[in-house]
């Protein structure tokens, strides 16, 4: 190491990791905002998850290609993976890694979410999860069985197999697709 280079601590880090997570969410309720209310609420929404399916696509083909998705640490409070508790993801992943066994707790993006209660605009950003499962593997999804800005106290994931219909709206970027994630779109008929 050069004398130059200066070490960071790492809960110095992860706070500079939640302040670009804020930004993150600010960015997806502005865009999510306008569209609606330029568009109405049920063509907004369409535009939306028509949005997150892209960007998932693009996210999906970054994993796809062997870059990193998230942060190791500080995009999220913790992590639970088998009962264990971690703060950095590096530390629960494996070849044998199972979503089923795995809860994500202090999302930033939800907790922003929640501090401008947006919690049905903020829900439609969580699609990039099924989006870039599919993105990297048109056989299966990974959707929420729980979601933390939807009201359930943290994230938990399982893996799918996906139905012809799915990934065919997915290729087509056709808004109906929302619906292959029960949870998400539990939150947006609560709502809407």
């Amino acid at each position: 190491m050069q004398k130059s280079e200066k070490k960071v601590p790492l809960e110095e880090a992860m706070e500079q990791v939640r302040t670009v997570g804020v930004r993150l969410a600010l960015m997806h309720l502005a865009y999510a905002r306008t569209l609606v209310e330029e568009h109405g609420m049920e063509k907004g929404r369409d535009l939306i998850v028509k949005a997150m399916m892209a960007y998932g696509k693009l996210v999906g083909e970054r994993n796809q290609a062997g870059r990193q998705d998230l942060p190791w640490y500080g995009f999220h409070d913790k992590y639970v993976y088998k009962d264990k508790t971690y703060v950095d993801t590096r530390e629960t992943s494996g070849d044998d890694f199972d979503h089923a066994f795995f809860r994500v707790y202090g999302c930033i993006l939800a907790k922003t979410f929640l501090e401008y209660d947006e919690p049905e605009l903020g829900a439609l950003y969580c699609y990039v999860d099924p989006a870039k499962s599919m993105a990297a593997n048109p056989e299966c999804k990974l959707i929420h069985t729980a979601c933390e800005v939807c009201g359930d106290g943290y994230c938990a994931f399982e893996t799918l197999p996906t139905t012809q219909e799915e990934r065919a709206d997915f290729k087509n970027q056709d808004p109906k697709w929302r619906h292959n994630d029960s949870i998400l779109l539990r939150k947006v008929k609560d709502e809407g």
